[in-house]
């Protein structure tokens, strides 16, 4: 599946607090507090701001290219495929010559709140953030209002700038874990 991705981040957030807005304004919890675990490997050749990603959501496995075209809502454009087997997709890569830049992990609980999909992740050494992503950039906006998260307060940079943010370079890890 390919496309855009319309998604905003609100950083620092509590997420007891965050499940309790999105309770309060309708929305559902559709997953527990689940590990996921990640390889990212560069494009060949490397190109900044494109990447190939190998997911285990502890639900489904997931294969993508990744590429940041802009900070805006609507500058992350992702091919993802579902793969069977996270050990072998890894093993497969390596053998096309793919070597992982990072193994990373973070925990990740989600929501809906209508067609909205809402995501509260917790990643090593930096606070939980919130996730808005839907179809369009209008549903981004329209949930983070009904959660009251004023439009002003999100940002659509990547978890590597997030990282960035609390001066951590992500790309200097080859190994990010929950200890």
């Amino acid at each position: 599946m390919a496309g855009i991705e319309y998604e905003a981040k609100a950083l620092e957030v509590d997420p007891e607090k965050v499940r309790q807005l999105i309770d309060e304004a309708g929305g559902e919890q559709v997953s527990d507090r689940q590990l996921q675990r990640r390889y990212v490997y560069d494009t060949i050749p490397a190109l900044v701001g494109k990447w190939v990603r190998l997911r285990d959501t502890g639900q489904t496995v997931t294969l993508c290219v990744k590429q940041i075209l802009s900070d805006e809502v609507d500058g992350t454009h992702e091919t993802e495929v579902v793969v069977s087997d996270f050990a072998e997709a890894h093993a497969l890569l390596q053998l096309a010559g793919l070597a992982p830049r990072t193994y990373q992990e973070n925990y990740r609980t989600s929501y809906r709140l209508g067609a909205v999909r809402l995501e509260v992740d917790e990643w090593p050494s930096i606070p939980p953030y919130l996730e808005v992503e839907a179809d369009s950039e209008d549903e981004v906006w329209a949930a983070a209002a009904r959660l009251g998260i004023a439009r002003e307060s999100l940002t659509s940079i990547n978890t590597t700038e997030v990282y960035a943010q609390y001066g951590i370079d992500l790309h200097a890890i080859d190994s990010l874990r929950f200890e």
